[in-house]
């Protein structure tokens, strides 16, 4: 993410981060084939403890600090890729490789499905003025914030904070991607937070998933 670019490199810069982007995307298809169909209602049955986290509005991680992230409106194939990174030790997060390893791929694909329910469309008209430094960041997560492809994805109405920690963990190797790695080291501390404050503010945004209740005003496990 080279910020200051005049108009003719940051055209060509655009054009070396599809051709990459889109390599990568056909690579990931082509190396998940056949990928298995997510089925939402066995996936609501596993994601029960995911929805400890997941399921509750403002919650937050514990050290470092900072908003659990939006899923629902998420492609479900990101979803799905994240939380195989996660089993694989691709992503660093003590709590999440240990509930991701005790999942098959089938039931990453069920609790995908279930936790990104209807994904955002990608028409929706962008909110304010793009700023320069999430420029280069629109050639795969679009001017709205919605990721162009299923494996890219959506930032649109996602939690400011979850943003700057993600790309801070791309730039100093928690998260394990070639491409956002290589865009993460180029970003300065400053232009993090306008990009995540940018979108942040796209609508239609994702949302929570909300964890069911009973009548008595407790948690209610999947069924009841």
């Amino acid at each position: 993410m080279a910020w200051q670019w005049g108009s003719a490199g940051m055209r060509s810069g655009v054009l070396v981060v599809t051709a990459v982007c889109g390599a990568l995307a056909g690579t990931v298809v082509m190396a998940q084939q056949p990928a298995p169909q997510g089925n939402a209602r066995k996936g609501e049955v596993l994601s029960y403890t995911c929805l400890g986290c997941h399921g509750v509005e403002d919650y937050r991680n514990a050290y470092p600090n900072y908003s659990v992230p939006e899923l629902r409106g998420q492609h479900p194939e990101y979803l799905s890729a994240a939380l195989q990174e996660y089993r694989d030790s691709d992503r660093a997060h003590m709590t999440m490789h240990a509930q991701a390893t005790e999942l098959s791929d089938q039931d990453i694909a069920d609790i995908a499905a279930y936790f990104a329910g209807k994904p955002l469309g990608t028409d929706a008209k962008p909110q304010g003025d793009l700023p320069e430094a999430a420029k280069i960041c629109t050639t795969c997560h679009g001017v709205n914030g919605v990721g162009i492809t299923p494996q890219f994805p959506t930032l649109a109405g996602q939690h400011p904070d979850y943003l700057v920690q993600a790309l801070i963990e791309y730039k100093k190797g928690g998260r394990k991607n070639p491409i956002m790695s290589a865009q993460a080291a180029q970003v300065k501390d400053d232009d993090m937070e306008v990009i995540a404050d940018y979108f942040s503010k796209q609508r239609p945004a994702l949302e929570s998933e909300s964890r069911p209740m009973t009548a008595m005003g407790k948690r209610a496990a999947p069924g009841q």
